[in-house]
């Protein structure tokens, strides 16, 4: 069912009204697990007249409405429908009369203890220990659970917060800190945004500066580390700049979160949130920082309408991601990370979404899912392969980064869709030496078919050549000649190895334990400290049914609930019978501690009820 004309998965009524700004006044209560506190909504009317205004909640506790006027604030009637599974419920605010122009509500309200799009950590779930951690997650949607809103990316609102807290912890916003008393701290956000970039985190966390307009920051025990692992971060942002144009924001933080969070990163404006699982020693991960820096423009700045058109959010961001490897590196990197994303995107199909053809799509209809059930590689992978197909039948970077920078200007601070980027090409390469190349491109057929993308652009493929090679070393059933071969005396680099075992998973190489435990040995595998290469050889040990390898399959997954790592594990555990129930058993045992959303799919993953 479509809630509304505008978002599938949003009931508010933004074709006729939508939200310019919101001031926030939030008491964080670890005690209850609650942010309790009211939101003022100031919105501009856009069709003629209305006496209704329809928002998006969930779980929360409403306490009063009020219409705020010139002469003083007016109480105004409201109801909440009943909680629909994955998507909330409709508050409904009832206008006194029929109403033109512009319009301010005031809503008191509380949160669950159960919000979706908030976490509750105790003090002994920190690496610090000492104080309780609470951070939020809004995306796709899960505003609603922290705030009344208009949860649809396509409506954009500036925002004020002022968050009351215990005096020994700091507070964080995605926006900028403009007062900070004793307890209390106050933010703004000047930029306009989409609910689901609205972002709270407070905990006992320490800082460091990488440049005047960027810091990292993280719990005590990490920060160092933190910096260091992320300290290109300026250069990323200095590229990001010449690829896509003048950085609005004002500062660029990066913020490490505890194990729990869900992502790899989430491009929360002024503060990016991510994972612990990207701080392997030696930088090899830090790609996912030049990704979410790309979203100050993919994303962030030009928006997706709603999440049927998520590929204009990642796609485009993982395109600008490869753009700023191929400018930091050479160009063998770009199309080194592109191949790699690939492999994922063949992954995702043939594991998540081998029964789900709808959701291989580009363009999904989400009539019948949650934005969370649809979250897969797709829009990520088979978008950025779409736009690198595009920049190549155009005639490469020297021809496509003008069009790009004409797109995110044109678009700067709106949401669009699919067919606005498609009436943009055209619009951009209209001279008549363009016709034929527009002719060549099938929309349809990019937007709407299931499976890999419909064409692969031509990548440099060495680096990936040479940890193919590997992978076929590996195919020969001798252990002697394998452990003799010259091949192993040419070492991979880090993500080399990321492909060697994505490809080996793929094409589901058999291994003896013997042979397994070689090939752990030849590349130090149970050493490293890259989650990318650990989670691959672990589903590695689950294909081989490597029955004493579990309590380390295990310790990986309660250690770290990034979805992108967890799901395929408890999948792949589950459909092994011997283990089954204890992949059951832990689950359930240590479901609290992930978000809901990790949570729901996992279970959903395993067929159990949640």
């Amino acid at each position: 069912m479509r809630l509304s004309s505008v978002d599938p998965s949003s009931f508010s009524n933004a074709d006729e009204v939508i939200t310019t700004h919101v001031n926030l006044d939030w008491r964080v209560d670890f005690q209850r697990s609650v942010i309790a506190g009211s939101v003022e909504i100031s919105m501009k009317i856009i069709s003629s007249q209305i006496d209704q205004i329809f928002l998006d909640v969930s779980d929360l506790k409403i306490d009063s409405a009020k219409l705020v006027q010139k002469e003083g604030s007016f109480p105004v009637t409201f109801d909440v429908t009943d909680f629909t599974k994955d998507i909330g419920s409709k508050l409904t605010i009832y206008l006194p009369t029929l109403t033109t122009g512009e319009i301010t509500l005031l809503i008191d309200y509380e949160t669950s203890p159960k919000a979706s799009g908030l976490l509750w950590l105790s003090k002994e779930q920190t690496s610090g220990k000492r104080h309780p951690f609470l951070f939020s997650q809004c995306q796709s949607i899960h505003a609603r659970s922290l705030m009344p809103c208009q949860d649809t990316p396509a409506v954009k609102f500036t925002y004020r917060a002022t968050v009351h807290h215990a005096e020994d912890v700091v507070a964080l916003m995605s926006a900028i800190e403009t007062d900070k008393k004793r307890g209390v701290t106050s933010f703004e956000q000047t930029v306009p945004i989409p609910s689901y970039l609205l972002a709270i985190v407070v905990g006992d966390l320490v800082s460091e500066d990488l440049s005047p307009i960027t810091r990292v920051w993280a719990e005590r025990d990490l920060v160092k580390e933190a910096a260091e692992e992320f300290s290109e971060t300026s250069n990323f942002l200095e590229k990001a700049i010449e690829i896509c144009g003048p950085y609005v924001w004002k500062r660029y933080d990066i913020l490490v979160m505890p194990p729990s969070f869900p992502f790899g990163g989430m491009e929360n404006p002024c503060l990016t949130f991510v994972t612990p699982t990207i701080i392997a020693g030696d930088k090899s991960l830090a790609s996912v920082v030049a990704h979410e820096i790309s979203h100050s423009w993919t994303g962030n700045l030009v928006t997706n309408r709603n999440f049927e058109h998520f590929w204009l959010n990642e796609g485009f961001t993982v395109f600008v991601e490869n753009k700023i490897n191929g400018e930091m590196y050479g160009k063998i990197y770009r199309d080194f990370h592109s191949v790699l994303g690939l492999s994922e995107l063949k992954d995702c199909m043939n594991v998540q979404l081998r029964d789900q053809p709808d959701l291989q799509k580009l363009v999904v209809d989400l009539t019948n899912y949650s934005p969370d059930d649809a979250f897969s590689t797709v829009p990520y992978m088979k978008g950025s392969t779409f736009l690198r197909y595009l920049e190549d039948l155009f005639g490469g970077p020297d021809v496509f980064d003008p069009f790009l920078r004409f797109y995110l200007n044109k678009y700067k601070f709106k949401s669009i869709v699919s067919d606005d980027f498609k009436k943009t090409i055209y619009e951009y390469f209209h001279e008549g030496k363009y016709t034929e190349i527009l002719g060549q491109i099938d929309w349809d057929k990019w937007f709407y078919s299931t499976g890999m993308p419909p064409i692969i652009p031509n990548y440099d493929t060495s680096l990936v050549d040479a940890a193919h090679k590997h992978v076929e070393l590996w195919k020969k059933t001798d252990i002697h000649e394998i452990e003799n071969s010259s091949l192993l005396s040419k070492p991979l680099t880090s993500l080399q190895v990321v492909e060697m075992l994505s490809k080996l998973l793929d094409e589901k190489v058999e291994f003896s334990h013997e042979k397994l435990s070689i090939f752990e040995k030849t590349y130090k595998l149970s050493q490293t400290r890259n989650s990318e290469i650990r989670f691959r050889y672990l589903r590695m040990c689950i294909m081989a049914r490597k029955s004493d390898a579990l309590d380390e399959i295990f310790a990986f997954a309660n250690g770290n609930f990034r979805m992108k790592f967890v799901r395929p594990i408890y999948k792949e555990l589950s459909q092994w019978p011997e283990v089954r129930e204890r992949a059951i058993e832990n689950f359930q045992r240590y479901k609290d501690q992930m978000m809901r959303m990790c949570a729901v799919q996992v279970a959903n993953d395993m067929g159990i009820p949640f």
